[in-house]
């Protein structure tokens, strides 16, 4: 397996203002030992809805002048405008951001994009609507099938995350709603600590087996057992030893892309690196 960091854990990325142009993140990602970075679509930014072809080509190329690899496109955008929304406006412009990255990554090369499926509520808003269950499971279900035949186009995978959305809260549910959907090019984007809070994250491995498309790494503190749990790599309850063995079981050998947040550090360029022995550690290189 190879090592993965996420861009928003670099200084200032998730605040709108980062401290490093991207091509210094590549840079300082290769300096700590990463195989890969994991790029985000935003609003604003390097990578923006706007950017034109030869914009994110340029991106591809930058990585290749610094020798490390794009291993995913992710965005955060997905939270705002919802695929679940009670307005059709918001559920389209949100079908429309997924098709962007689809077309994005084929020009970064990359093969998988991280997708939120929506939400019945938001965690970190409490001013965003509460979609009944069952009404939030077809509207995602309706536009992920229709995403599908654009990510089979371009020959992109499109990764579900498991997040705090309150939805596709088991694994059961989740290999049966991507099964409902039934395309090769659309899976799941397995994030590990996300799912401490109410299981363990080798048996969502187990059960969701081969449509694992891509995995995001985090530790969490179930004591905690808020946002406030996420704690750095080796510090939480994440039972690394068995989470690498059930990869290992289903044939994973994809990134492990680190997604840990700068903010909870006092020193967020020096949690970079530490992330970076913790998971040698993880994937038993020390």
């Amino acid at each position: 397996m190879k090592k993965g960091i996420n861009y928003w854990s670099f200084p200032g990325v998730l605040s709108g203002k980062p401290e490093f142009e991207l091509k210094r993140c590549m840079e300082l990602a290769k300096d700590a030992g990463f195989d890969g970075i994991e790029l985000a679509l935003e609003e604003k930014g390097e990578i923006n809805l706007n950017s034109s072809r030869q914009d994110i080509i340029r991106i591809a190329e930058m990585a290749k002048e610094v020798g490390i690899e794009l291993s995913s496109l992710a965005s955060g955008l997905l939270w705002n405008y919802s695929l679940t929304s009670s307005e059709v406006k918001v559920r389209e412009k949100a079908k429309g951001i997924v098709k962007k990255m689809l077309e994005f990554a084929s020009y970064l090369e990359v093969d998988t994009i991280l997708v939120i499926p929506g939400a019945v509520d938001v965690f970190f808003n409490p001013q965003a609507e509460v979609v009944p269950y069952d009404v939030a499971y077809e509207r995602s279900l309706d536009a992920l099938r229709e995403c599908a035949l654009t990510a089979e186009e371009y020959k992109v995978a499109i990764g579900i995350e498991n997040v705090w959305n309150k939805f596709l809260l088991s694994p059961l549910e989740l290999r049966d709603f991507v099964d409902k959907i039934g395309s090769d090019y659309l899976g799941v984007y397995f994030d590990v600590g996300n799912t401490l809070l109410t299981g363990y994250p080798e048996q969502w491995i187990r059960i969701l087996n081969k449509r694992i498309k891509k995995v995001h790494i985090k530790d969490f503190r179930s004591s905690i057992g808020n946002v406030n749990g996420f704690v750095d790599l080796l510090e939480g309850d994440v039972n690394w030893r068995e989470v690498m063995k059930a990869l290992k079981d289903i044939g994973y050998d994809d990134y492990l892309t680190a997604e840990i947040l700068p903010s909870y550090s006092q020193h967020p360029k020096a949690l970079l690196y530490n992330t970076s022995k913790s998971m040698d550690f993880i994937l038993g290189k020390r």
